[in-house]
């Protein structure tokens, strides 16, 4: 008979997304075994995941598992699985940064990071990409703090502000910061730009594809023929940048880019792949900015010169999001830091079916 196990977690809204966080001691070791737990506690296979704790939708089908570093120079190590809702698929090939807002919350509310006195730095080895974030956490008294003056775009009220910082983010799944040799491919006929900054990403004018840039997320997702297009163009782009097969991963992330509507450097819209974010992902922010730094890009066209020290504002379906280029690190990239925030929703257990189960029921 099928049994139920129940694994500590602790829901937690990170940035813009939101979904369970586990420590990694309370998942099985066995990649096999542990997918099967996340897909059963999320409930995927069904559109609205009705019988898991997902919330139907890719910005809260995500999970974060946190660990003891593995990294010299890291205080925790940090996965990020995209659990996909309607088939129960689960993919570590990405980072999060929105939930990677939450890590460093994570880390020291459970013990795997002392806290200090006013303001804690984290530093999150991201074990997708394998490397290094830094997450400013406020911790007066030496406990975290929710409460606070920052607001995001895309999430109502205000937080405590979460600092992070994308140390040498190029050739984050690569190797390399353009996968292709060139900042610009053709491909049918379409100009797009691949990079690999914190998470690769296929950089294409919206004009290009018919689109105006500043569509709502709904609007594209129900052009049917105009998300078929873009797949054409992603699994091409994907397979220029070195991964044999893209069409069951969700890299590289197509991004429409389309002038500035409200004073920022552009418009875009991002794509996870195969709908459109309602605001935009930290990491694809993050390839942004450093594509603006990059002579010949198809972002740098838009922004115009951008040299760091500089604040780049980047227009989204919700807003706005501000990242903050820093001094250049090691292949000429800037360092990249965003302000996010983070609420603690609910601890406690989530009950899984037994992965084990169905090996047994097979041997008996």
């Amino acid at each position: 008979m099928r049994q139920q196990i129940k694994i500590p977690c602790t829901l937690m809204r990170g940035g813009t997304s939101r979904g369970p966080f586990f420590r990694a001691s309370d998942l099985p070791q066995d990649r096999d075994e542990r997918d099967a737990i996340l897909l059963s506690a999320m409930g995927s296979g069904h559109e609205l995941q009705i019988d898991g704790i997902g919330g139907g939708h890719p910005l809260t089908s995500k999970v974060a598992i946190v660990g003891p570093p593995t990294k010299a120079g890291a205080d925790v190590d940090y996965l990020f699985a995209q659990v996909n809702v309607r088939d129960r698929v689960v993919d570590t090939s990405p980072n999060c940064g929105n939930m990677l807002a939450a890590v460093g919350p994570f880390a020291i509310d459970t013990g795997l990071v002392r806290a200090a006195s006013d303001v804690t730095q984290v530093r999150i080895h991201n074990v997708n990409t394998g490397k290094l974030i830094e997450a400013c956490v406020e911790t007066p008294g030496g406990e975290v703090i929710y409460d606070g003056d920052a607001r995001i775009d895309g999430v109502p009220g205000r937080a405590a502000p979460i600092r992070l910082r994308f140390l040498n983010a190029a050739g984050a799944k690569t190797g390399k910061l353009f996968p292709t040799g060139a900042v610009v491919d053709m491909i049918d006929g379409i100009e797009v730009t691949c990079i690999d900054a914190a998470m690769p990403l296929m950089i294409v004018r919206a004009r290009d594809l018919g689109k105006t840039g500043w569509e709502q997320p709904s609007a594209l997702n129900e052009d049917r023929a105009f998300l078929q297009r873009l797949e054409t163009l992603r699994l091409e782009a994907g397979r220029r940048m070195g991964f044999p097969n893209v069409a069951e991963l969700v890299i590289p992330k197509p991004v429409l880019l389309a002038p500035a509507q409200n004073g920022g450097a552009f418009s875009a819209r991002y794509f996870m792949p195969h709908s459109c974010h309602t605001a935009l992902a930290i990491t694809g922010a993050v390839g942004l900015a450093t594509a603006c730094t990059q002579s010949g890009t198809v972002a740098r066209a838009f922004a115009g010169e951008v040299r760091s020290p500089a604040s780049l504002s980047i227009e989204h379906p919700l807003g706005s999001l501000e990242v903050r280029l820093e001094a250049a690190g090691e292949q000429n990239e800037p360092v990249v830091s965003v302000l996010r925030t983070a609420r603690r929703l609910f601890e406690g257990a989530v009950y899984v079916r037994d992965p084990r189960a169905d090996v047994r029921s097979q041997i008996s």
